[in-house]
C-alpha cells in the first residue's frame, strides 16, 4: 500500500487533544493511523452541497492567521461517522478562530471561550452589539458548574433537587439561564466602547445531543461562546449550510462545518434563577412537569402576595 503523502500527514500529527479533560467515545482518534486515502481526504474541503452545483466552492486546507481571507469548509456526515474530517476545525478554534457548527436545534456561531478578540469577532460577524449575552456551549456537567453556579440540588426544608431533573434531559435541545461565576469571561457582557465591564448576572448554558457537535466539544480544553446564526436582516434562523457560507464569509467567518440541513426549531429556554425553573422561550425542547410557564410564575407570584398581605 503506497505510502501517505509525508506533508500532509505532518499537517494532522501537529494536532494534539492530550489536553482534553477526560477520555470520551466520541475523541477523535488521532491515537492511531489514519488509512492513507483518508489523510488525502482531510487536507482538501468536501463541497457543501450537490444539489446547487453552482455554489460548490472548494478550498485547500489553511493555515489560519488574523485578517487572511478565504473560509474552510468542511462536510460531515449527520451520524458522525466521519468525525476525522474535524481536525482542521479543531485546530483553527484553537488558535482564535471564528466559525459554524450544527448543533441539535439550529446552526450556531462559535469561538473559544478564553479568547477576548475571538469573541469581539464574532460581534461583528453576528452584528450584535457588546450588550447582547452571549451562551456557553458545555461539553459535560463540570463546565456548567465552572462557569455557573450550578443547579439547585435540593434541601432537607423541601426544595426541589432540580440538578437530578435536569440530568435527565441533557445532552438535549435546551437552553438553561443560570448565575455567572466569576470565571465566565467579562468580555461576554462589554457594554459600549468603555473599558470597564458590567458584572455578569446571568449566562445561557447548553450541552447539545449532536454527535458532531459533541466531537468538538470533546476536543476543545474549554466550552465553546455561541450565538444561533440568523439572516443579517430578520429575526429568523438560517437553516442550510450553503446559504450561511455565501452570507458570512465575505464577513470574515473562518470555517464552517457542513452537517446537512437543520429544522426551524431553536432550543427551549429555561430561566432557573426565579423560584421555580420557567419556560421563556418554547422550542424543540418540550416542556416538563417540574417547569412552568412565564405566566404560571406570575400567578404563583401573585398569590404568594396575596396570602402575605
Amino acid at each position: 500500500m503506497a505510502a501517505a503523502d509525508p506533508a500532509t500527514a505532518a499537517s494532522f500529527s501537529r494536532l494534539s487533544f492530550r489536553r482534553a479533560v477526560c477520555p470520551s467515545p466520541l475523541r477523535l482518534p488521532l491515537s492511531r493511523a489514519l488509512p492513507p486515502g483518508r489523510l488525502r481526504a482531510s487536507s482538501s474541503v468536501v463541497a457543501l452541497h450537490k444539489r446547487n452545483p453552482k455554489r460548490l466552492k472548494y478550498a485547500a486546507e489553511r493555515q489560519f492567521t488574523r485578517g487572511d481571507t478565504g473560509m474552510l469548509r468542511v462536510q460531515v456526515e449527520p451520524s458522525g461517522e466521519d468525525f476525522w474530517k474535524l481536525d482542521p476545525i479543531i485546530d483553527l478554534i484553537n488558535r482564535g478562530a471564528v466559525g459554524v457548527i450544527p448543533t441539535d436545534t439550529v446552526y450556531s456561531i462559535v469561538c473559544d471561550l478564553s479568547n477576548n478578540e475571538s469573541i469581539d469577532r464574532l460581534r461583528r460577524v453576528k452584528g450584535i452589539g457588546d450588550s447582547k449575552p452571549l451562551s456557553i456551549l458545555c461539553r459535560s456537567l463540570r463546565d456548567i458548574d465552572t462557569y455557573t453556579t450550578g443547579f439547585p440540588r435540593g434541601t432537607n426544608q423541601g426544595q426541589a433537587n432540580i440538578f437530578r431533573a435536569v440530568k435527565r434531559v441533557i445532552p438535549g435541545p435546551y437552553t438553561f439561564i443560570l448565575p455567572a461565576t466569576k470565571q465566565f469571561p467579562k468580555q461576554c457582557i462589554k457594554h459600549g466602547s468603555s473599558t470597564r465591564y458590567a458584572k455578569r448576572r446571568q449566562v445561557g448554558v447548553r450541552i447539545p445531543d449532536d454527535p458532531i457537535c459533541q466531537a468538538i466539544l470533546q476536543n476543545l480544553d474549554e466550552p465553546l461562546i455561541c450565538t444561533s446564526v440568523k439572516y443579517l436582516s430578520e429575526d429568523e434562523w438560517i437553516l442550510d449550510p450553503v446559504i450561511i457560507a455565501d452570507l458570512y464569509e465575505p464577513l470574515g467567518l473562518d470555517f464552517i462545518v457542513d452537517g446537512g440541513p437543520r429544522i426551524a426549531d431553536p432550543s427551549t429556554v429555561v430561566d432557573m434563577t426565579g423560584t421555580s425553573p420557567t419556560v421563556i422561550r418554547q422550542g424543540k425542547g418540550p416542556k416538563l412537569d417540574w417547569m412552568v410557564t412565564k405566566d404560571e410564575e406570575e400567578e404563583a407570584q401573585s398569590m404568594y402576595a396575596l396570602k402575605g398581605a
